[in-house]
């Protein structure tokens, strides 16, 4: 009987001893968002679209000349020499509207993969500040994917992680 209760006693001693679950929260679109590495980026990339955007204006506008002067060769042209005319002015719009296309993924893609590597950076940092700080789970939430439905401000890890990433980026 006594060694009943010295079993009960110990495992009640080992049960208190257990260190509980540390569990913080973060809004991925806020820490994304206010992080200036992305600003940076999208600042970056608003000015390769201002430049396309120029490059784009200028062939458009080249292209209309082209069209301007073949329709006014056009009305001095045979039905034959019409119909070339009509068909090389079709193949200078199709060749400028794919360049324009192609460009315009071209920044797109890499948009899309340097957002894709700084989301990974960000999860990479969350990572080693749960390891640092002794958390067992950092979850993330956002509008779109709101799996964190209810959490205290003290478990809200979003201000922390964005503070100590800006601190981070600004030394690089």
């Amino acid at each position: 009987m006594k060694n009943i209760i010295y079993v009960m006693l110990a495992m009640l001693v080992l049960a208190s001893c257990q260190k509980p679950n540390k569990i913080g929260y973060v809004d991925n679109s806020i820490v994304i968002n206010d992080y200036q590495a992305k600003k940076d980026l999208e600042e970056r990339y608003k000015g390769r679209e201002q430049a396309f955007n120029k490059r784009r204006d200028s062939m458009v506008n080249a292209y209309q000349l082209d069209l301007k002067e073949a329709q006014i060769k056009a009305k001095r042209m045979s039905q034959a020499n019409l119909q070339k005319l009509s068909q090389e002015i079709q193949q200078k719009e199709q060749l400028l509207s794919q360049r324009i296309q192609q460009e315009q993924q071209s920044i797109q893609i890499a948009f899309q993969a340097d957002i894709d590597t700084l989301i990974v950076e960000v999860k990479d940092f969350v990572k080693d500040y749960g390891k640092k700080n002794g958390y067992t789970y950092i979850l993330g939430t956002s509008d779109a994917a709101a799996s964190v439905l209810y959490g205290t401000e003290e478990n809200d890890l979003t201000q922390t992680i964005l503070d100590a990433l800006n601190a981070e980026y600004k030394k690089e």
